[in-house]
């Protein structure tokens, strides 16, 4: 049985809440608060995860850290699609790799950000968000070109991969860390993108996709409705 060792307010959990939701795997969660009290660093927490650093998970006699690698175990071992990891796809490996260090960099700057805002750690906040307006650039521009030869995704195909769930918390969470979408309009469609996904699930400072406009009939747009 998998077990995901969780904060309900980390972007990094939350990532693999979301896959496991898209994936429809039953899972237990075993919540640990990462503030005020940091019970990720406390004995109990650390003989699952010596590094003291969420999420962790267990799938029988398996212990897994890092939000990244938890994600690739995840979509190996239980999609059979082979859509989330296409591991028989060298080229989308290497892209998908390539999205997973960039959301390391997310996490290293937007991240950052936010936990100096919301939980006061002591961290350069400025430098953050300069670090994470560079990275959100290089986003914004992969992503338009992407969408120039009808891409909607991070990687080359016509689908979303692990690497798109990797970047996406963060991002969406940017304004709690002082770091406006307002001028990455690609960046702004695509996480629209990801929201509408089968399975998707929100988290506190995540919210629903809008919903779209309904569509009318021939006989409604002749009748001027």
């Amino acid at each position: 049985m998998i077990t995901l060792y969780d904060y309900e307010l980390s972007g990094n959990c939350y990532k693999v809440r979301l896959l496991l939701n898209m994936l429809g795997l039953e899972y237990n969660l075993e919540p640990v608060e990462f503030y005020p009290s940091k019970a990720h660093k406390s004995d109990a927490f650390l003989r699952v995860n010596p590094l003291g650093q969420l999420p962790a998970l267990t799938d029988d006699d398996l212990t897994l850290r890092d939000a990244q690698a938890i994600l690739v175990y995840l979509a190996t071992q239980y999609d059979t699609s082979g859509q989330w990891y296409p591991a028989s796809s060298p080229r989308l490996v290497g892209e998908i790799q390539m999205w997973l260090s960039f959301a390391d960099g997310l996490t290293g700057s937007i991240s950052a950000a936010r936990l100096h805002d919301l939980f006061f750690f002591n961290f350069d906040d400025e430098a953050c968000r300069r670090r994470a307006h560079e990275l959100l650039r290089v986003l914004d521009e992969h992503l338009w070109l992407r969408e120039k030869t009808g891409g909607k995704f991070l990687c080359d195909t016509s689908h979303a991969t692990v690497a798109d769930l990797a970047c996406f918390p963060y991002i969406m969470l940017s304004d709690e860390g002082g770091v406006s979408l307002a001028d990455y309009p690609a960046v702004r469609r695509w996480t629209d993108r990801i929201k509408r996904l089968p399975g998707f699930i929100v988290m506190a400072g995540v919210f629903p996709a809008a919903q779209l406009p309904a569509q009318r009939s021939p006989t409604q747009q002749q009748a001027g409705f």
